[in-house]
């Protein structure tokens, strides 16, 4: 009859002590292949917390649960995982308090996603996030239009920052409501504002015309700008 309280298999599951050898190399690789992973992800996908964060939660999570729930996996090697992800975890710490480089790989810089009312498109285009869910985040702030903003900057932690333009220097805008952003223009009216639905260029033809190509991005694809004020 089995014993509720076998030593060696409560504490190791009966496996050599040489396996934590093995616990250290599965740890290092997990924690390596977690920090690549999240970075790859985009900065949107781990708002509010630091890739740190997210691996040490993922990493103890996984180590504290197992040992819960399953009797052939130790105690011991489950310890040896805390240990070896915090040792890991102030090492990478440590360097990045000495590296700007390695500062700079993990964590990122601010990126600015709206100057002066237009796209940062070389910027945009280098992060994942959806412009549904940024014009959603413009939205909240009670955004109508980008014309309405100055600096919109993506920071390191995930999160949105929004300088405004006053309202006496708001100009046309791509408008962020859906149903003006969706409303495609076949056909544009002399002396009437339009804004480039990829780059939030304002244009304003002399002569009514069905092919304008955008100067900045060279896309043909626009819809009418408005200038509303913002309303606080």
């Amino acid at each position: 009859m089995k014993e509720i309280f076998e030593p060696g298999r409560l504490f190791m599951s009966n496996l050599p002590y040489s396996f934590l050898l093995e616990v250290l190399f599965r740890c290092v690789v997990i924690y390596i292949v977690l920090l690549s992973i999240l970075k790859l992800s985009g900065r949107r996908g781990i708002k509010q917390l630091s890739i740190f964060e997210l691996v040490i939660i993922l990493t103890f999570g996984s180590a504290a649960g197992d040992p819960l729930f399953y009797e052939d996996v130790g105690l011991i090697p489950a310890i040896c995982v805390f240990i070896i992800i915090l040792g890991l975890y102030r090492a990478t710490t440590y360097l990045v308090s000495k590296s700007k480089k390695a500062e700079r790989w993990l964590e990122g810089k601010p990126i600015y996603l709206i100057k002066d009312g237009e796209f940062s498109i070389d910027e945009f285009s280098k992060e994942s996030m959806a412009l549904d869910e940024f014009f959603a985040e413009l939205r909240l702030r009670n955004i109508s239009h980008i014309g309405q903003v100055d600096l919109a900057i993506l920071e390191t932690t995930g999160e949105i920052s929004i300088f405004y333009l006053p309202n006496d220097k708001v100009k046309y805008g791509l408008p962020t409501l859906p149903h003006l952003f969706y409303e495609r223009q076949v056909k544009l009216y002399a002396n009437k504002n339009y804004a480039c639905r990829f780059c939030g260029k304002i244009e304003k033809p002399e002569t009514e015309t069905t092919k304008c190509i955008c100067p900045r991005c060279g896309k043909q694809d626009w819809v009418v700008a408005i200038n509303d004020k913002k309303i606080s």
